[in-house]
């Protein structure tokens, strides 16, 4: 069911750097890897060659931002040293802000320090996984910085956080931690706020699904939804693919997903993310 005529009202701008992102027709995130462990590029994109050529592949296709990682987040990861993710990730950023210095960055990372040097290094966005639990000098740091801050639900950790995920009501119980988030961003001075579900993190089959049918609720809020659904296991084990195969599966979900609201999508595969946001902008 399309809400698309009755969603409330959010906010369709982001703020960074003397630059104004619109978002009153829904954009592409796209993903670069530069980490070898990822879950599905597994490294294969993260030396300084390839990793050029897939942004400027992505931004050719239409990426309104490119979100970079040093760490992975995968189902049974555990945390890696600040320094690690430092050498990895921010040479990757200078990397591709020399190179096409126009483009939005983001940089995907839950340290405070990551996230400083990353806007010295020309990032415009932190997307954090851990909404500021693995480092509470997070909402400060990125108060400070004045760009806007991507705000995860995640249940536990990426390590433990597929061990039996339990809720009472996920939309609810979700809805309710990010809304909590959402207020303690602004009274850290967080001025720009999205708000990402966190498909695949600390969530069953069920709850997956139940988040993305309900998805339209998360608008109550107020902010941005961003929908990380790209290849991700809820697509591998309801069609029974691995990630290499879910290119479709992705498809059908983020049109779904923007049925339901969406602001961003988060992906692997630009082009035909792009082409689902041209398909749902002529109904």
């Amino acid at each position: 069911m399309s809400f698309k005529n009755t969603l409330l009202p959010i906010q369709t701008t982001l703020q960074s750097k003397g630059r104004i992102l619109s978002l009153a027709q829904p954009v592409v995130m796209g993903i670069l890897n530069a980490t070898p462990d990822s879950f599905y590029t597994k490294g294969k994109d993260s030396d300084k060659d390839s990793l050029l050529k897939i942004a400027e592949k992505m931004i050719r296709d239409g990426a309104a931002i490119l979100d970079i990682g040093g760490a992975t987040t995968k189902p049974g990861a555990a945390l890696i040293s600040p320094d690690e993710e430092l050498d990895r990730v921010i040479p990757a950023i200078e990397l591709i802000h020399k190179n096409f210095p126009d483009v939005w960055l983001s940089a995907d990372t839950y340290n405070a320090a990551i996230a400083k040097e990353a806007v010295v290094a020309g990032v415009s966005i932190i997307n954090d996984v851990s909404a500021g639990r693995f480092d509470t000098d997070m909402l400060h740091t990125v108060a400070a910085l004045k760009v806007p801050y991507i705000a995860m639900h995640m249940q536990g950790t990426p390590e433990t956080m597929q061990q039996n995920p339990q809720y009472i009501n996920v939309v609810t119980e979700v809805r309710d931690y990010l809304k909590d988030i959402a207020a303690q961003c602004y009274k850290a001075g967080i001025t720009d706020v999205i708000i990402d579900p966190g498909f695949g993190f600390g969530k069953t089959l069920e709850h997956n699904f139940s988040l993305l049918n309900d998805l339209h609720a998360f608008r109550m809020l107020g902010k941005p939804v961003l929908a990380g659904l790209s290849r991700k296991s809820m697509i591998c084990k309801a069609l029974k693919v691995n990630p290499e195969h879910a290119l479709n599966g992705s498809t059908v979900l983020h049109m779904a997903a923007l049925q339901q609201g969406a602001s961003i999508l988060r992906v692997h595969d630009v082009k035909e993310a792009m082409e689902v946001i041209n398909l749902f902008n002529c109904f």
